[in-house]
């Protein structure tokens, strides 16, 4: 800044007094709630009161032929064999056709969950190729990703052609407690 800039300054602040700066910072908040600030804790609240642990995030991307397939450690190979092969009865079904990926996660999860309360094992969910999804097989994909979160289900795999081929799944359910005590007193009772 020159003099002569200086000066002007000076000249045009006269009279000025400075502002008094308080010694205390203020810390009292706006109790006013910002828009943003209600969405998220609505956002945060249905987070905590929804059950459904289902990840919308990140889906296995798979093609529309792509063949899904997977098995908890534990299941033995020749009951993997079987469910893929159509050797079980398929219990129970389960088309998604037409829903929306959060449809489709809510009627998944409560399917899954209404299955194992009425001790189904082996049971069908048609997901659709999804050739003209965009992006394509996106259903499929969730499906694919959503059976791994489960506890209950064991293992899945492609359907056979005329249960809806790579637009659907046989899936593999955990036996409930009541079936597990039955099976070994079943056992028990052989080996006496």
């Amino acid at each position: 800044m020159s003099l002569e800039d200086h000066d002007l300054f000076l000249q045009e602040m006269q009279g000025v007094t400075p502002i008094k700066q308080s010694v205390t910072a203020d810390i009292q908040k706006s109790h006013r709630e910002t828009p943003g600030q209600r969405q998220r804790r609505h956002a945060a609240q249905q987070e905590l009161s929804d059950p459904n642990f289902l990840s919308l995030d990140n889906p296995r991307w798979v093609k529309p032929h792509d063949h899904l397939e997977y098995k908890k450690s534990g299941v033995q190979t020749g009951v993997f064999k079987k469910l893929r092969l159509a050797k079980y009865d398929n219990e129970a079904r389960l088309d998604l056709y037409q829903h929306t990926v959060k449809e489709a996660r809510a009627a998944i999860f409560q399917f899954i969950n209404d299955c194992t309360e009425h001790e189904l094992r082996n049971v069908l969910i048609v997901h659709g190729r999804g050739h003209n999804s965009s992006p394509p097989a996106k259903m499929k994909s969730y499906v694919n990703t959503w059976l791994r979160e489960f506890d209950q289900v064991l293992s899945f795999h492609t359907a056979l052609r005329e249960h809806g081929g790579s637009g659907a799944v046989y899936v593999s359910l955990r036996k409930s407690e009541r079936e597990k005590l039955e099976n070994r007193e079943r056992h028990a009772k052989r080996q006496s």
